[in-house]
Order: structure tokens, then C-alpha cells, then sequence
């Protein structure tokens, strides 16, 4: 078999055209399309005139740099530097941009101005995919996902540690101050550069300080999932970065880091074979999952402009006060307790049977548990619960001593404002539609957040503070339904495929 003609100092034929360069099937072709269709209206929701400034130098057009950074989010690269090599060595970015290789500082610059606006960029990838018929909204998954932070696990000081830190600065700064003082010269105009990093950094420890004195070192949580008042949940330590002030110490499968908990909402396509992002958000700091679920549905509602038939949300979403919310705003929800095998008790409080008129309750033995005191519970997603007592010597005769409490009190049992919804809630759980319904939230949003941090490297934000987090994860996910508005586009429409050129 003879060999292809292996040269490198052959000259071209002809001079290959800029349009040859990929295939008319690429994903940078889709993207490039995308910009093309954008009217001028929504050029200026991103922020972005593309008529430029009449003086000074020529600048890299928008539409170019906009181009780069959409497609470096679909393929993975999100780095100034790395973005800058991909536009002189890849053919895509390339494409792109035009051949005109902006560095990493342009590209730094318009990625800054312009990120906080490019959030609207998802519910536009929303509405198109709306528009096709793409997304099944029969139901739609909500989850969270812990996603490390620009910040070291081993920089999260906690007071001790931050008292320590702030010592030893101020021993520091003191002994240059004197160094300072002792060669008998005027001041200068400003702080010798040591100096100012290390005040800066006495700043930065002693908010950090404050922050972490203000915390109560417990972290809050709803009524238990029986529905009654329970101990604070002790968790890590509260501590603080010194980094990025908004990260949070979050606790992994292996261990902690330093991160945020992002969400979203995912719907299935059409057909199945697929997965689309219907809303993303990422949680205020120290707020969990169970805070999440009625703004997340809420956007994804607003992005879809069509509210899915049904919500599937794992225990860490389940309250009263989230199926009250549901409920208020005919959100039919599906959600698990976590603590689901301790209902099986046969003295669990779903046991106990009311009776309305005498406004008490009656245990599997018979006994009578009357009202004895409304409890304040400022602290809880609910502000008071409804405790309710036998009388003292009830219980230590009742031959279920020992197993339906210890206390020589008798049993409590609290009754929240929830108490009807979950008990109906709990019924409907066991329904064997909403068991078979609820197998597939796994199968919907989790591959998602897998394709986001394997394929697309979400592993880590690389910005800090919450809202440029928060504008990096809505991009996030805005390449990923790009990603899927791509093969619907490449699948849908005739192209060349044949390689391109030279």
C-alpha cells in the first residue's frame, strides 16, 4: 500500500477559506448560530453594545469573545489562560474568534463586565427548548450538589484558629511599624507594600472572626421528619475562609471542603435518552436543601413559563413548612422522609389517634394524652408546636414502658401547624404510582451532575464570593442545555461531514 506525501514545508494549492476549517456540524457552528439569532434586545439584557466606540483602538468584537466563552463552558474550559491557548492552537475556538486571538486579559475583562447578565442565558436555553417540544414536563427533579470552592479546606479557620492568626499579625505589623520608625525618615505617601498586605490581611481576619462569633455553632434544621421539635443537629465547627468570605466547611462522602451548595432543576426530554436544566441556583450561605425547594421550583416555573405536572425532591427537602408552601402554590410534590424506618414503631406518633372534640390524643394502649402547653420554637421552620401528656403514673404502669419512652413524665408528643399535611403526605407516599414515580428522580438529575463535573469540569468553581459563584454555575448549566439544544440541532438538519480542509 503506498504512503500519503509527508511534508510539512509543502506550500498550499490554494489558500484554504476561514469557513473550511470545521464542519458544518460542529458544535462551535451551533453556537456561532445561537449569537446570530440574538436580536438587539437581547444583546442588551447581556450588557453588550456591538456597535463599539467610535474612538481609539479597534476592539475584539462581542460577538467573539461571547462565542469563545460559550463554547469554552460546553467543552470544559473556563480558564483565561487555557482559553487564550485554545484560540491560537485550536481549530474551533479559532473559528470562532476569528483567527484574531484575544489574550487573557480581554477575555478576563468581558467575562467580568458581562457574567452577572449572561445568567439570562439559561432561561433563553430554556425557552428554546420549550419551543421544540424537547422537555417532558410530566415531572421534574430537584437536588443539590456540593461543589468545592476557590478555597483551601485547610485555610478554614475556626475561632481559635483565627485568634491565633490575628495575634501573630498583630505582633507582625507592631514590629515593622518599629522597624519603620527607627530609621528616622519622613512617611512615606503610602505604606510600604509588606506592610498594607499584611493590614489587609489583619482586615480580612478580623471580619472573618466576627462572622464566625456571630455564628452559634449549631446549624438550624426543620422539624424532624415525625414532625416534632428535636435538638439542633450538631455539625462541623463553625469556621471561615480568609479567601473567599461566602465559602462554607460542607461535609462529603470521605470527609469536608471548603465549598457551596449548588442546585437545580432537571426535566427529562421527550422520548427519554436525555436531560435538560430547567433552573439552577446556587443556596446562600449555611442554608441547606430543605431551604431551596419553593424558589427553585418558582424558577423553574418562570423559565419553562409551563409549571411541571409533579416534583420529586429527596428527604433533605422534607418539612412541613415546604409541603405548606406546595400546597399554597399547587405544587404536588413528592419527597421522602429520611427517617422512614422509624415510623414502623408501633408507638410512632402516626399511631396515636386524635379526637377532636376533647382535643386529645389516644396511644395504641388506650391511654389518654391530654393538651399541656404550646412550646415556642423560634428557631424551627415552625414557631410553636402543641405538646400533649398522660398524666405522670399512666405510662409507668402501662406495660409498653421502656419502649414507648423511658421518661417517668410519660410520653410527649408534639403536634405542629404541619402535622395534617404530613401525615396525608406520608399516605400518598405510600401509594404505589408515587413509589414507581419516585424511582426516577435518581435516574434524572444525578447523571446530570455527574456529566457536570466528569465531562465538563464542574468539579470546582474558579471564581469567589456568592454571586460570581452564582453566575458561574447558572453558565454551567446553560453550556449543559446547550450541549443537548446542539444534538437536537445536529440530529434535526442536513450537514457536510466530510474533514475539513487541509
Amino acid at each position: 500500500m503506498p504512503l500519503r506525501p509527508f511534508n510539512r514545508e509543502q506550500a498550499w494549492l490554494l489558500p484554504p477559506s476561514l469557513d473550511e476549517l470545521i464542519n458544518t456540524d460542529h458544535p462551535a457552528r451551533f453556537v456561532d448560530m445561537l449569537l446570530d439569532g440574538f436580536d438587539e434586545g437581547e444583546w442588551e439584557a447581556l450588557g453588550i453594545d456591538l456597535k463599539g466606540d467610535p474612538k481609539g483602538a479597534p476592539a475584539y468584537h462581542p460577538r467573539a469573545l461571547a462565542g469563545v466563552w460559550i463554547f469554552g463552558f460546553m467543552d470544559g474550559v473556563r480558564s483565561t489562560r487555557k482559553l487564550e491557548r485554545a484560540c491560537r492552537e485550536q481549530l474551533p475556538y479559532a473559528w470562532l474568534s476569528c483567527m484574531q486571538r484575544p489574550d487573557h486579559n480581554t477575555l478576563w475583562r468581558f467575562y467580568k463586565a458581562h457574567r452577572h447578565r449572561m445568567r439570562s442565558l439559561l432561561s433563553l436555553s430554556v425557552r428554546m427548548a420549550v419551543e421544540m417540544d424537547l422537555v417532558d414536563l410530566a415531572f421534574q427533579a430537584v437536588d443539590g450538589t456540593k461543589v468545592q470552592a476557590m478555597a483551601s479546606r485547610d485555610r478554614m479557620l475556626d475561632e481559635a484558629g483565627l485568634e491565633r492568626l490575628l495575634h501573630r499579625l498583630d505582633e507582625a505589623i507592631e514590629e515593622m511599624e518599629e522597624q519603620n520608625g527607627a530609621e528616622n525618615e519622613p512617611p512615606g505617601a503610602r505604606l510600604p507594600g509588606t506592610l498594607a498586605g499584611k493590614n489587609i490581611l489583619r482586615q480580612k481576619t478580623r471580619e472573618a472572626l466576627e462572622r464566625v462569633r456571630g455564628k452559634s455553632g449549631t446549624t438550624p434544621t426543620p422539624e424532624n421528619n415525625r414532625g416534632e421539635p428535636r435538638e439542633e443537629r450538631r455539625g462541623h465547627s463553625a469556621r471561615a475562609s480568609l479567601t473567599d468570605p461566602d465559602a462554607r466547611m460542607l461535609h462529603v462522602r470521605g470527609g469536608y471542603i471548603a465549598g457551596y451548595n449548588a442546585q437545580a432543576v432537571v426535566s427529562p426530554l421527550v422520548g427519554g435518552g436525555g436531560m435538560f436544566m430547567t433552573a439552577a441556583d446556587v443556596a446562600s450561605p449555611g442554608e441547606g436543601d430543605h431551604t431551596q425547594l419553593l424558589p427553585m421550583t418558582t424558577q423553574a416555573k418562570a423559565n419553562t413559563g409551563i409549571p411541571a405536572h409533579t416534583t420529586l425532591a429527596d428527604a433533605n427537602y422534607h418539612s412541613g413548612l415546604n409541603l405548606s408552601q406546595c400546597a399554597a402554590n399547587n405544587i404536588d410534590v413528592l419527597m421522602p422522609e429520611a427517617n422512614k424506618p422509624h415510623q414502623k414503631n408501633p408507638y410512632h406518633k402516626n399511631h396515636f389517634t386524635y379526637r377532636a372534640e376533647d382535643d386529645v390524643y389516644i396511644c395504641p394502649q388506650g391511654q389518654e394524652l391530654t393538651y399541656r402547653k404550646t412550646q415556642a420554637r423560634p428557631e424551627k421552620t415552625y414557631k410553636e408546636a402543641r405538646c400533649y401528656r398522660p398524666k405522670p403514673p399512666t405510662c409507668r404502669a402501662c406495660p409498653a414502658f421502656g419502649e414507648c419512652t423511658t421518661s417517668p413524665l410519660g410520653r410527649n408528643i408534639y403536634i405542629t401547624p404541619y402535622e395534617d399535611l404530613l401525615r396525608d403526605h406520608r399516605l400518598k407516599m405510600e401509594m404505589p404510582d408515587s413509589k414507581e414515580l419516585f424511582k426516577k428522580r435518581k435516574q434524572t438529575v444525578e447523571p446530570a451532575f455527574g456529566i457536570l463535573k466528569e465531562q465538563m469540569g464542574a468539579r470546582r468553581f474558579l471564581l469567589r464570593g456568592i454571586e460570581n459563584v452564582s453566575a458561574e454555575w447558572s453558565l454551567l448549566a446553560t453550556a449543559f442545555n446547550l450541549r443537548t439544544l446542539y444534538r437536537a440541532w445536529a440530529t434535526t438538519t442536513p450537514h457536510r461531514t466530510e474533514p475539513a480542509a487541509g
